[in-house]
C-alpha cells in the first residue's frame, strides 16, 4: 500500500462543496439505474453509419486507428523486406533490379521508423492513457482525429509514391548530397520529404493532446506519485516528441526549399557555401530520442504486464521513474555517435562516447527492478503477454551490449555502415520495442475487444517471432564484421556471405510467419474467442475498472485513486465523483501535482472537419512541396475554411470550454 498522504478526501469535498454533488460509492454506481448510462451513450456515442466513423473523436475509436493503420504499413514494410532477403539470399541474384532494390529499403526503413514505431505507440497511449487516468476523454478531440487524418495521408503518399515506381531511393535517413538535386533529380525525395513533414505534424500534435491530458485529467488523488508507470512513459515520450520532432521537419524543410528550382536555396550545398553535416546534425538529433521515443512506451507495457502476472506493485516505482525521466534527457545528448566517421572533434567525439554509455545505466536500473519483481513475487503467472517480456529480456540485452560496442569511437569506425549496424538496430528497436508491443496488444486484447485471444496460437506466435528474430538478424552480427556493408543490391560468391545470408532469409520468413500467426489468432479470436470480464488478468490500474470494451463515455462516474494500483489499493466503498453534466461532453480537470478537483472542461463532440482540415493540409505541402510554392498558397484556401469551420463550430461552447469553478448542475 501506498504511504503518501492521501489527497483524496480532500478532493471528494473540495468538489462536493462546489458543485454540491453527491459522494457515491463505487458499489453504488454499479448499481445505478439504467437511465443514466442511457444518457450518458446518447450524449458520448458516435453516429451510425460510415459518417459516424469518419466524425468520431473518440479516444479509443481513434486509437485504435493508428494502431490498425500502424500496422498495416508494418505489414507493407515487412513484405518488402521479405522481397529484399530473397534478393539477397545468395550471391549474384537478379530477383529485383537496383533501383527498385534502392526503393525498397528506403521505403522499409522510412516505414517502420515514421509510419509504425511511432505511431503505434501514441496510439497505444490515446487508448490506454484516458482509461488509466480515469478520464472520459483526452483533453483535445478534434486535434486527436486531425493528427491521425494527417497520419493516414503520410503513408498512403509514401506507399503510393512506391506503386507508381517513384518511392524514395536514398536511404531512410536521406543523407545529402545524395538527396539533393544534383544526385536524385525528379520527385522521389521530394516525396519522402513531404511524408516526413506531414507524420511529424501527427506526432506532435499526439503528443501535446497526451501531455495536456495526463497532466489535467487526472482523477481525483491519482497525484504525479500515484500514476501508473506506463502514463509516465507517454508523458516523458510526449515531450521528446516535442522537442525531437521539429528538428527532422526542420531538416525536410530545407531540403524541400534546396530542391525547388523556384526558391533555389543552398543549405545544404557545399559547392555555395551551405554545409552537407548539418543535415546529420539536425536528422540524428530527432533520429537517436527517436529510438527511446519508440522504446520508452515499451517499458510502460514491461511494467504494465509484470506487475499484472506476478500479482504485486512493481518493485522500485520511484528508481523505475526518474529512469524513465533520465533516458528521456541523456537521449537527447548521443546523437553523434551516428557521426562519428564525420570530421568531429576528438573531445567531442569522447564526450558522446561517455553519455552513449551512461545511458545503459537508467536501463539496467530497469532491468533490476523488474527482475526484483519477479523474484519477490510468490507466483508468476506465465501467460502470453509475459512470454514477450521474457523474450524482451533476452533480446535487448543482447541490442544493448552491442550498442555499448558501437559508443566506441574505434569499434564504431570499422564497424560502420555494416550490418552489423543493422542487427544492432533490429536487436534494439524489435527486441526492445516490438516484442513488448506484441505483448501488449495480448494484454490489452481483452480490453480492446470484450474477448480473449487464444493462449495456445499465442505461444505459437511468440515461438516462431523469437526463433524466426534470431536467425534473421544474429548472423548480421557476423556478416558485419566480414564486411558486408549495407544497403548493398548483390554480391560475389568469392566474399563467402551466402550461407549467412541464406540463413538469415530462413529467419525472415520464419519471422514472417510469427506475424501471420500473431494476425490470425486475433482476427480468429475477434468472433470466436471467450468472452472477456472487465479484468480477466486481475490487473490493478484504472483502465481495468471499466467495462470491456469500455463504454464510450469510459465511466459512469469519475473514479477516485487511493493508491497506485487503484483497483487492488480503493477500498470497497471508494467514494467516486458526480456532478458532470449528462446533458453534453464534459470532462474533470484536476490540478497539476495533486489531482484535486479543479473545474468542468467541455469539449467538442463528434466532427468532419479534422477531416475537413488534413485534406488541405496535406494537399499544400504535397503540391507546394514537390511541384511548386505557388500550390500551398492555393491550398492554404482550403485550410482557412477548414480552420473557419472548426472555430465556428466551436462557438456553442463559448464559455464552457476551460470552465470556472465547478456549480451546481
Amino acid at each position: 500500500m501506498n504511504t503518501e498522504s492521501d489527497p483524496v478526501t480532500t478532493a471528494i469535498e473540495e468538489i462536493s462543496t462546489r458543485s454540491d454533488a453527491p459522494e457515491r460509492s463505487a458499489r453504488a454506481s454499479a448499481t445505478s439505474d439504467d437511465s443514466l448510462h442511457e444518457q450518458l451513450e446518447r450524449v458520448w456515442r458516435r453516429r451510425p453509419g460510415v459518417l459516424g466513423r469518419l466524425a468520431s473523436t473518440n479516444h479509443k475509436d481513434v486509437g485504435l486507428r493508428f494502431i490498425v493503420t500502424a500496422f498495416v504499413f508494418f505489414a507493407l514494410a515487412g513484405v518488402l523486406a521479405l522481397v529484399m532477403r530473397l534478393q539477397l539470399a545468395k550471391p549474384g541474384n537478379t530477383l529485383v533490379n537496383p533501383d527498385l532494390y534502392n526503393q525498397l529499403f528506403t521505403t522499409h526503413g522510412s516505414a517502420m521508423m515514421f509510419l509504425f514505431a511511432v505511431p503505434v505507440m501514441e496510439g497505444m497511449g490515446l487508448y490506454l492513457v484516458p482509461l488509466m487516468v480515469g478520464a472520459r476523454n483526452v483533453a483535445f478531440p478534434r486535434l486527436m482525429a486531425y493528427a491521425y487524418w494527417t497520419f493516414l495521408a503520410s503513408g498512403i503518399l509514401l506507399f503510393g509514391g512506391l506503386a507508381m515506381n517513384i518511392g524514395p531511393d536514398m536511404g531512410w535517413f536521406g543523407y545529402v548530397p545524395l538527396s539533393g538535386p544534383e544526385y536524385s533529380p525528379g520527385k522521389r525525395v521530394d516525396l519522402w520529404s513531404q511524408m516526413i513533414t506531414l507524420v511529424e505534424i501527427a506526432s506532435m500534435a499526439l503528443a501535446v493532446d497526451i501531455i495536456v491530458t495526463i497532466l489535467k485529467l487526472r482523477a481525483p488523488g491519482m497525484s504525479l506519485g500515484r500514476m501508473p508507470l506506463f502514463v509516465w512513459t507517454q508523458l516523458v515520450t510526449g515531450f521528446m516528441v516535442i522537442f525531437a520532432m521539429p528538428a527532422v521537419a526542420l531538416g525536410s524543410t530545407l531540403l524541400t526549399l534546396d530542391r525547388l528550382t523556384n526558391v533555389g536555396t543552398h543549405f545544404f550545398n557545399v559547392a555555395e557555401g551551405g554545409d552537407a553535416i548539418l543535415w546529420q546534425h539536425l536528422f540524428w538529433f530527432f533520429g537517436h530520442p527517436d529510438v527511446y521515443i519508440i522504446f520508452i512506451p515499451a517499458t510502460g507495457f514491461i511494467s504494465s504486464i509484470v506487475a499484472a502476472f506476478c500479482r504485486r506493485p512493481v518493485f522500485g516505482y520511484t528508481p523505475l521513474v526518474l529512469s524513465i525521466i533520465a533516458i528521456g534527457f541523456i537521449g537527447f545528448g548521443v546523437w553523434v555517435h551516428h557521426m562519428f566517421v564525420t570530421p568531429i572533434p576528438d573531445l567531442g567525439q569522447g564526450m558522446f562516447t561517455a553519455a552513449s554509455m551512461m545511458i545503459v545505466i537508467p536501463s539496467g536500473v530497469q532491468i533490476f527492478c523488474w527482475t526484483a519483481t519477479f523474484w519477490l513475487a510468490r507466483r508468476v503467472h506465465v501467460r502470453t503477454p509475459l512470454l514477450f517480456v521474457l523474450g524482451f529480456f533476452a533480446t535487448f540485452v543482447i541490442g544493448g551490449l552491442t550498442g555499448v560496442m558501437l559508443a566506441s569511437v574505434s569499434i564504431d569506425t570499422q564497424v560502420h555502415d555494416t550490418f552489423f549496424v543493422v542487427a544492432h538496430l533490429h536487436y534494439v528497436l524489435i527486441g526492445g520495442a516490438i516484442f513488448p508491443l506484441i505483448g501488449a496488444i495480448y494484454f490489452w486484447f481483452p480490453k480492446f475487444t470484450g474477448r480473449m485471444a487464444s493462449e495456445g496460437w499465442g505461444r505459437v506466435s511468440f515461438w516462431l517471432l523469437f526463433a524466426g528474430f534470431h536467425m534473421t538478424f544474429y548472423p548480421q552480427h557476423h556478416l558485419g564484421f566480414h564486411g558486408m556493408p549495407r544497403r548493398i543490391y548483390t554480391y560475389g560468391a568469392e566474399t563467402g556471405w551466402g550461407y549467412l545470408n541464406l540463413l538469415s532469409t530462413v529467419g525472415a520468413f520464419t519471422l514472417g510467419l510469427g506475424v501471420l500467426t500473431f494476425a490470425t489468432n486475433l482476427l480468429v479470436s475477434l468472433k470466436r474467442g471467450p468472452r472477456a470480464g472487465p479484468n480477466p488478468w486481475g490487473a490493478g490500474t484504472l483502465e481495468w475498472a471499466a467495462a470491456s470494451p469500455p463504454a464510450s463515455y469510459n465511466f459512469a462516474y469519475p473514479p477516485t485513486c487511493h493508491g497506485r494500483e487503484p483497483v487492488w489499493e480503493n477500498p470497497p466503498d471508494a467514494p467516486v465523483i458526480t456532478g458532470l453534466s449528462t446533458d453534453k461532453r464534459e470532462l474533470l480537470c484536476t490540478t497539476l501535482m495533486d489531482a484535486a478537483p479543479d473545474h468542468r472542461y467541455a469539449v467538442a463532440g463528434n466532427s468532419l472537419w479534422p477531416l475537413a482540415l488534413a485534406i488541405p493540409t496535406a494537399t499544400a505541402l504535397i503540391t507546394g512541396g514537390m511541384f511548386h510554392p505557388a500550390g500551398a498558397v492555393y491550398s492554404a484556401v482550403g485550410v482557412a475554411v477548414a480552420l473557419c469551420g472548426w472555430f465556428w463550430a466551436s462557438g456553442g461552447r463559448k464559455g464552457q470550454e476551460g470552465g470556472g469553478p465547478l456549480t451546481k448542475d
